[in-house]
């Protein structure tokens, strides 16, 4: 690769890292309603003193729109705003609390951050709190009249307080409305679809894509290991980095785990070694290195969809697994969920071979990578929904679908040796249950399509 493969491995770096960064402040409630906050203040800092510079240039048919009273009555309107809206705030949040409870009961814990980083709570939080904020700040300008001073009543002010309060009963109602079409499974399902399907795209857009000849390992005393500090689920790894610290020291550089695997503090990230047979480093190089490679890895208590395919893969398999329980005892989730699960499959069959190196401008490997595997991502597809769901008629035979489905889409070797291997095992899961003739029978008939399906790609 040349230089210009270097900076196409240094963008896709950083689009991963801010699309990481964009998850993780979207999935928090305080950013948007504490800016909404300082916005506030700041406009009601500003529009008494901009009330009181215009208020005699003002057009009478505009000033019979502002507020007309005196400075009791704008205290009670800004009052009467300020204590409803608090109010209206602790329901929200109150609401929400309870929405959360009742999605991590009804579907899975971990779908709470798609639950989370909706717009529309977000938005209304912003809005009660901000006029909330701004009705408190306005009400210190109200001021009484004397015999020296005339009654200061910013009239736009309290005027524009009362089109926020308007703007947040409309924000309630559509809260509301939002909150029971947020609450349905499918409405869930959809969410965790389409943001898995955003991080397909995204992987797609930033990996390297055909096959690199990896260079073979060296002798196992030349080879060191460079240990996380702390543990926690990897959610980014900075490969431009790690490309320019293999460069500088002349290493290799191999990746140990994929994006949302758990490491444990003292166990190893990554795999490195010296390119050069007489290099020798001595301790102190050696800590360094070994603390670059680690600070190019993000661990974070918990898994994201930024980049993590498998989480998306996980949070579906999480609410068909649920849904099958005996307390749930709803298949028919399961098998809405299992459609979701086939389409994801289908996308991630589609993509092109992920290069496993990244090279210099010389073109030798500097970092070996650890790529996402679609054997291992249909394994977390199929396992837990065969386990759980083999007695039920309906779940087998949709089962036996996704795997016609996917091995439609399935390209390459491993991808159709994968899918074949599959339908053996929901084969043998369903040959101990008690099914009667004529339900075996159709389940023959599935698993014959599904395995034709793979070698008929003839609409490809």
């Amino acid at each position: 690769m040349s230089e210009a493969s270097t900076q196409s491995a240094r963008r896709s770096s950083l689009r991963r890292w801010i699309a990481t960064l964009r998850e993780s402040i979207a999935t928090e409630l305080w950013p948007l309603p504490t800016l909404f906050i300082i916005v506030a203040v700041a406009l009601g800092i500003i529009l008494p003193l901009v009330d009181r510079a215009i208020d005699s240039s003002l057009a009478p048919g505009f000033k019979d729109l502002l507020f007309a009273g005196g400075p009791e009555s704008a205290r009670a309107v800004l009052s009467a705003v300020a204590g409803s809206l608090i109010t209206a705030t602790s329901l929200t949040f109150s609401l929400t609390i309870v929405a959360l409870q009742l999605a991590s009961s009804q579907a899975s814990p971990r779908v709470l951050r798609t639950f989370l980083k909706n717009r529309t709570v977000q938005w209304t939080l912003a809005v009660f709190v901000s006029t909330f904020a701004y009705s408190l700040t306005v009400l210190r300008t109200v001021q009484d009249g004397s015999d020296s001073i005339d009654p200061i009543v910013p009239r736009l002010a309290v005027t524009l307080a009362s089109l926020l309060t308007l703007a947040s009963v409309a924000m309630l109602v559509l809260f509301l409305a939002h909150l029971a079409r947020q609450l349905r499974i499918e409405t869930t399902m959809r969410q965790v679809y389409v943001e898995t399907s955003k991080t397909i795209d995204l992987v797609a857009s930033t990996m390297a894509t055909g096959r690199t000849e990896v260079p073979d390992w060296p002798p196992a005393e030349r080879i060191e290991l460079s240990l996380a500090t702390r543990s926690g689920f990897i959610r980014l790894t900075d490969r431009s980095r790690l490309l320019t610290i293999a460069i500088k020291n002349n290493l290799v550089i191999r990746e140990e785990h994929a994006v949302g695997h758990h490491v444990v503090d003292g166990t190893p990230l990554a795999r490195w070694w010296p390119r050069g047979a007489l290099q020798h480093l001595n301790d102190d190089e050696r800590d360094e290195i070994n603390h670059a490679i680690a600070g190019a890895v993000d661990l974070a208590y918990e898994r994201t969809a930024s980049q993590d395919i498998g989480f998306g893969i996980l949070q579906l398999v999480d609410i068909t697994a649920r849904a099958l329980s005996p307390g749930v005892n709803d298949p028919t989730t399961a098998v809405h969920t299992l459609g979701h699960v086939s389409a994801i499959l289908c996308a991630l069959a589609d993509l092109p071979i992920q290069s496993t190196g990244l090279t210099d401008d010389d073109d030798l490997v500097r970092v070996i990578i650890k790529t996402h595997d679609f054997v291992s991502l249909l394994e977390i597809a199929m396992t837990q929904p065969r386990r759980y769901g083999s007695s039920d008629p309906g779940v087998v035979e949709r089962l036996f679908q996704i795997l016609q489905e996917v091995g439609y889409r399935a390209r390459r070797p491993e991808q159709t040796a994968a899918v074949l291997q599959q339908i053996e095992r929901l084969e043998a899961s369903v040959a101990g249950e008690s099914y009667d003739y004529v339900e075996r029978q159709r389940f023959t008939e599935l698993a014959d399509a599904a395995r034709a399906a793979t070698s008929d790609h003839r609409w490809l």
